[in-house]
């Protein structure tokens, strides 16, 4: 059932719009508000698939609750209603996000037009929010473990939230999956992710890479260049391996977190972004903080919200679930049959020491999909298995 909100301070039109619109569709549940105050808390309150609003009433005026509305539930389309005089400002109300406006005294059909074109964007924005909640397969968190349920419902609780998060773990866990999920199923999913492997980038240049330099910086610095901030902007950078960063990268970076700021180097200026930071190490930061190799108000911004990924040896039970999930993928990716892996080879996998965790996994079932027999055996894996 369509719920609509109808904030309007003169009585008498707000009785001919209700009177409108509940005789258009016994469906719409309309409720009234007197001014922008009192609609502000009843959209607090409870969720809306529609907002009409008027623009010139006392306390706060359209262009405040528009204004508010898009910060608080920016989902809601509003529709403005607007006197003669108001014009100008219900054209400018379309700058700031009004779904459209309508005129005084409203034309019959133009309204129901509008409030069925609303609500149908509604109904299309709600189908795509829920879309983006659906993870790209090549980016799931796979296994049925209590360690890996504990990271989902995590990432549940967290993904549509700013909050910045710190992933760690062994080499190999899926740290950068995690990082990838958290991302897909947040409201910046439409922006870009940018990922930095801080470990590869030389330190001379890290301070370049992440917040661009300009002409003339540094030798071969030959034309200005925007650093990984700022392509981030809108979405998220994922700072991997970030235990590895030098210490005066890690002040910027803690500049850059406190102030949503960055510089270019051989810049005084500064380049406001907006950025959801999510970090991952392999390290014990605490530990290196106890070294002073990481800064530990560094640290603290980082590590708002901490999930830890567990090596693959403390999580057997999602082993047999991983090899089907690669033996699928491989097939998929080299066009052939799926193999099937006999009970005795999957017990035996599950028996192994994986220190390279996923990763070896995964390179293991594909050395056995392409090594072994027409089903991979128990002699299968302790002939290829180790290789």
């Amino acid at each position: 059932m369509p719920k609509i909100l109808l904030i309007e301070d003169e009585a008498a039109i707000r009785r001919v719009l209700v009177k409108i619109l509940t005789e258009e569709n016994e469906a719409y549940e309309v409720e009234e508000a007197e001014d922008g105050l009192v609609g502000m808390e009843k959209i607090k309150q409870s969720d809306y698939d529609l907002v009409l609003c008027d623009i010139k009433m006392p306390k706060m005026d359209g262009v405040e609750v528009l204004e508010a509305v898009k910060k608080l539930k920016p989902e809601i389309p509003i529709v403005m209603i607007s006197g003669h005089g108001d014009l100008d400002t219900a054209v400018n109300t379309m700058r700031l996000g009004a779904y459209d406006y309508i005129s005084k005294p409203p034309d019959l059909n133009r309204l129901l037009n509008t409030v069925r074109n609303a609500l149908d964007r509604k109904e299309l924005v709600v189908e795509n929010k829920m879309l983006k909640k659906k993870v790209s397969k090549n980016y799931q968190m796979v296994g049925e473990s209590d360690a890996i349920q504990h990271i989902k419902d995590i990432i549940e609780k967290v993904a549509g939230t700013d909050a910045r998060v710190l992933i760690t773990g062994s080499n190999g866990t899926g740290k950068e999956l995690v990082a990838h999920w958290l991302h897909e199923k947040s409201d910046r999913s439409n922006g870009p992710l940018i990922e930095v492997n801080c470990a590869a980038i030389p330190s001379e240049l890290i301070e370049s890479e992440l917040f661009g330099h300009v002409k003339g910086a540094f030798t071969s610095a030959v034309k200005d260049r925007a650093g990984k901030f700022e392509a981030a902007n809108g979405g998220t950078i994922f700072l991997d391996e970030i235990g590895d960063m030098s210490l005066s990268a890690q002040a910027k970076v803690l500049r850059a977190l406190q102030e949503n700021k960055v510089q270019r180097v051989g810049s005084d200026k500064d380049i406001k972004v907006d950025v959801r930071v999510v970090a991952a190490t392999n390290k014990d930061l605490k530990k290196e903080i106890e070294d002073g190799k990481f800064r530990e108000d560094l640290y603290h911004r980082l590590a708002v919200i901490l999930i830890p990924v567990p090596p693959l040896n403390d999580r057997r039970e999602d082993i047999p679930i991983l090899i089907d999930h690669f033996t699928d993928k491989i097939a998929s990716e080299q066009g052939t049959a799926k193999k099937k892996f006999s009970d005795s080879a999957v017990r035996l996998l599950q028996e192994y020491d994986w220190t390279g965790n996923i990763r070896e996994l995964r390179n293991v079932v594909e050395r056995l999909i392409i090594l072994g027999g027409a089903e991979v055996s128990e002699t299968d894996v302790k002939l290829f298995a180790s290789k």
